[in-house]
């Protein structure tokens, strides 16, 4: 199937849409809750936690724009999974939490690996023509 014409470019184009719609929506909810995101990530011992979450969501937010829009694909989608992948064992290690919090984080540690693996399908389509997109890249 075509990426750049017909079905093919409608159906990239709406998982673009979803994927980085939902990623940058993340983001955003770093901006918006960083209080308690902050005090989540120092409570798992990141360091820095306050630049981490700021910095976590403008990687989110860029990251799932540049997926939406097209723009440096390769780098959006590359950074996102490499951020998904690392937060997971980081912030979502279930197996080194109390029995109460195991479920919840491993579903976010599920979620993120899920998450990750739609990022290297995109990376892996980057070098392709992508259908209504900027078409800025490497």
């Amino acid at each position: 199937m075509a990426l750049d014409a017909g079905l093919g470019a409608i159906l990239l184009l709406v998982g673009r849409v979803l994927f980085g719609g939902l990623l940058a929506f993340q983001g955003l909810n770093h901006f918006m809750n960083a209080e308690q995101m902050t005090g989540y990530a120092e409570m798992k011992g990141i360091p820095a936690p306050g630049f981490g979450v700021v910095a976590s969501g403008a990687m989110l937010v860029l990251g799932g724009l540049g997926i939406i829009a097209g723009v440096f694909p390769a780098i959006a989608a590359g950074a996102v999974a490499v951020f998904l992948l690392v937060s997971a064992v980081t912030m979502h290690n279930f197996w080194a939490v109390p029995d109460d919090q195991q479920q919840d984080e491993m579903v976010q540690f599920l979620k993120n690996v899920e998450l990750a693996g739609a990022a290297l399908v995109f990376l892996a389509l980057s070098g392709e023509t992508w259908a209504y997109a900027v078409g800025v890249g490497l």
